[in-house]
């Protein structure tokens, strides 16, 4: 059986060594521009015109055959979208899977509402990798995925939620007046797989600060943490420091966001994905 991993490209994965891997890419829209997010957007061309564009910009997911043309070859296939509380994407892969499995009745296919974005995501996919590996059926896999969904979880720690309030996540008001007092957003990704505010403050170090403290409220004890940013190494690399100095056999990588995690987490953002402890 060939096993295949699938995501939509909120995942930030443009390739991936542990599987055979497919992306999909979600597409952001500013005007009469589009930007596919293939891993090869140029991000800060792209924050550019949504700057100077005065209309609401959005995205938009991938559509069935895109979905689809990633299931080819495979038997056994694993999709692991953003979260249906923010994006079409998962209802549009249920959809090209129950297609395609219709028109290839021998292949398997599991879609996994991540409730997440980005370094979560990651997450599910490296567990999956590891299932593979250990040579599992696909219904102990489908089971032992949605186990694990239970003890992965997001944060994110943003300085602007521009374009979270252009698309009716967050009210408008809110985010400007945020925004003009220079206050660092931490929140997360709820149950429900919409974005929740956690707290505020000023400044990179009490937001890291505030970032461990939610980390250990939710369980963590060391495992693995997953961070993704958008021109923020800096602050992304102080906070990877703070976690190994409390825990230090961590395992906690850092990765750049592609163009669908830079539209929402805007410059110098950054999201956590996290284990609990599994527990």
């Amino acid at each position: 059986m060939n096993y295949r991993i699938v995501c939509d490209s909120s995942a930030n994965l443009f390739s991936f060594q542990n599987a055979d891997f497919k992306s999909v890419p979600l597409t952001i829209l500013v005007e009469d521009q589009s930007f596919a997010d293939d891993g090869l957007v140029n991000i800060k061309v792209m924050e550019e015109a949504m700057r100077n564009s005065k209309e609401k910009t959005g995205s938009s997911c991938p559509n069935i055959y895109q979905w689809q043309e990633a299931f080819e070859g495979a038997d056994c296939i694993f999709v692991i979208t953003i979260t249906s509380a923010l994006s079409g994407a998962y209802n549009a892969a249920v959809q090209a899977a129950e297609q395609y499995m219709q028109e290839h009745p021998e292949v398997k296919i599991c879609v996994v509402d991540s409730l997440s974005t980005g370094p979560e995501m990651v997450l599910l996919a490296e567990k999956l990798a590891e299932l593979f590996q250990e040579n599992k059926d696909f219904e102990t896999i489908r089971s032992e995925i949605a186990q694990y969904q239970h003890h992965t979880h997001l944060l994110y720690s943003l300085q602007s939620m521009r374009n979270l309030a252009k698309n009716g996540r967050i009210n408008p008001a809110v985010a400007k007046v945020l925004g003009l007092l220079g206050i660092r957003i931490i929140g997360r990704a709820s149950a429900e797989g919409t974005v929740e505010l956690v707290d505020k403050c000023r400044g990179a170090k009490k937001a890291n600060r505030i970032v461990i403290d939610e980390l250990e409220k939710n369980g963590y004890n060391g495992r693995k943490v997953r961070i993704a940013h958008n021109d923020n190494l800096e602050d992304a690399g102080a906070l990877k420091l703070e976690i190994l100095a409390k825990y230090p056999f961590a395992d906690v990588t850092i990765a750049d966001c592609g163009a669908l995690c830079s539209y929402y987490a805007e410059e110098h953002g950054f999201l956590i994905g996290y284990e609990d402890s599994l527990q």
